[in-house]
């Protein structure tokens, strides 16, 4: 539960200051990790068109855009980067779909609770993880996140880390998640000619241990690949841990 040292470097990825000076010079739009033709089968399989959703860490990426032409209705977006919001507010003022606000993941008072169908997150733990105090920064976003979505919503985070660190953080009990895992080559992953693994829809869940961990045959052919974690929101006041292992 500590700090992801091994995937950092030195920024601070939760300061708002680095963030701003990186908009700044970078203008372009931007999608960290996939984009959502990659990801349309796992948001459509999970997150209904007619969903309220929250986009955490929306940066300069065109995701959202992309999930409006494909039938989304309604997307905020927020991000802690006044630069960027300001940007993407002038971007999209003609699209009523999409709305901008700049907010601290940590902290979304603005939003009432159960406010919102399904939580979208792209990196954004990734990059509360490689700031100071992470394990502290990570527990304040997703608290915020629970107190969010309705009963029956879900967070989709799609993020580098695997089980061994992101399941000590999803996994507490006082969230009532249940939790799918599932895994996604990076963009432009080719599989190898000598591989004789068995060709598997990217749909099929991994089968968690009961420890939440992944099993131990289990091969990661993309070693840059991306984990998805579908963690759907219970209406269960026992505060057990759920986890998908089928």
């Amino acid at each position: 539960m500590y700090r992801d040292v091994s995937s950092c470097n030195t920024y601070d990825y939760g300061d708002a200051h680095y963030w701003d000076a990186r908009y700044i010079q970078e203008s372009g739009s931007f999608d960290w990790y996939q984009r959502y033709s990659d990801l349309k089968p796992f948001l459509r399989h999970c997150i209904p068109l007619s969903s309220r959703i929250l986009m955490v860490g929306c940066g300069n990426a065109v995701i959202s855009e992309d999930m409006v032409k494909d039938g989304y209705e309604e997307i905020i977006n927020i991000d802690i980067s006044s630069v960027a919001i300001d940007m993407m507010r002038r971007k999209y003022e003609h699209i009523p779909q999409l709305k901008y606000m700049q907010m601290d993941v940590r902290d979304m008072s603005f939003f009432s609770d159960e406010s919102f169908d399904g939580v979208i997150d792209k990196g954004t733990l990734d990059s509360l993880m490689c700031g100071t105090d992470a394990p502290i920064s990570a527990s304040q976003m997703l608290a915020e996140v629970c107190r969010l979505l309705k009963p029956g919503g879900t967070y989709m985070l799609i993020t580098y880390g695997d089980p061994k660190v992101r399941m000590p953080h999803l996994s507490k009990s006082v969230y009532n998640w249940k939790i799918t895992l599932y895994n996604i080559p990076r963009p432009g992953f080719h599989k190898p000619e000598c591989s004789t693994s068995s060709k598997k829809s990217l749909l099929e869940p991994i089968p968690l241990t009961e420890n939440g961990l992944l099993p131990a045959d289990w091969v990661l052919e993309d070693p840059d690949s991306h984990f998805i974690y579908v963690c759907r929101k219970i209406n269960d006041t026992n505060g057990d841990i759920y986890l998908d292992t089928n």
